[in-house]
């Protein structure tokens, strides 16, 4: 393996912290094998998950990252071992652009602190599949107002566990200020809505 991609993944677990815990409650809850990962950097967690994960960055260190398969097969079983391989893949692209990938082909879609990944991806994600939305950058408020999706439920955090609530979800998603929430506000603003009841990440489902 090359030194410089364990010493990567080891700045990005420090830097995020583990992600295990996050994408562990969406995997219990949901039936999925194929995900998008828009905006990944170099995070393999959903690989410890998942048996087929195309992850999506413009970073060229993500690209060196991905482009060690040694390395990162031996990352994945350190983590997993006897999990058997799953199927990593990388693209080098800004994920507005049109990627090599069908449309309605993935089961979930990731947008973490990635800017506004359902506007140029749910083509991907196909109907009845999941985006997996934190309220960083504002797609999570994008995704409420979309009619593709329908809000399913919502990632709580307490120090470091995380559980997924299916219930009472009207009480999510609702703005501290009366405003209207458009596409182009949105854009405008560059960032997330503050919401009344606040969670880590939002589930929703493709309609």
């Amino acid at each position: 393996m090359l030194e410089r991609t364990r010493q990567l993944w080891e700045k990005q677990r420090q830097s995020v912290g583990d992600r295990q815990g996050l994408f562990g409650v969406v995997a219990d809850a949901i039936d999925a094998s194929t995900v998008l990962y828009a905006g990944s950097y170099v995070d393999l967690t959903p690989s410890l998950l998942w048996p087929s994960v195309t992850s999506v960055d413009t970073d060229r260190r993500a690209a060196r990252f991905f482009a060690d398969t040694e390395g990162i097969t031996e990352l994945l079983d350190e983590m997993r071992p006897g999990a058997g391989r799953h199927s990593v893949r990388f693209i080098h692209d800004d994920y507005s652009n049109d990627l090599d990938l069908g449309e309605n082909s993935v089961d979930l879609l990731i947008s973490l602190y990635a800017g506004f990944v359902s506007e140029h991806c749910t083509r991907y994600l196909r109907p009845g599949g999941f985006l997996l939305v934190n309220p960083s950058h504002g797609d999570a408020a994008m995704a409420s107002i979309d009619d593709r999706y329908q809000i399913h439920g919502a990632v709580l955090e307490n120090r470091g566990d995380f559980t997924l609530q299916t219930r009472d979800l009207d009480e999510h998603l609702v703005p501290r200020k009366d405003v209207e929430i458009t596409v182009e506000s949105l854009h405008g603003l560059g960032r997330g809505v503050p919401y009344t009841t606040p969670a880590f990440a939002y589930l929703f489902r493709r309609v």
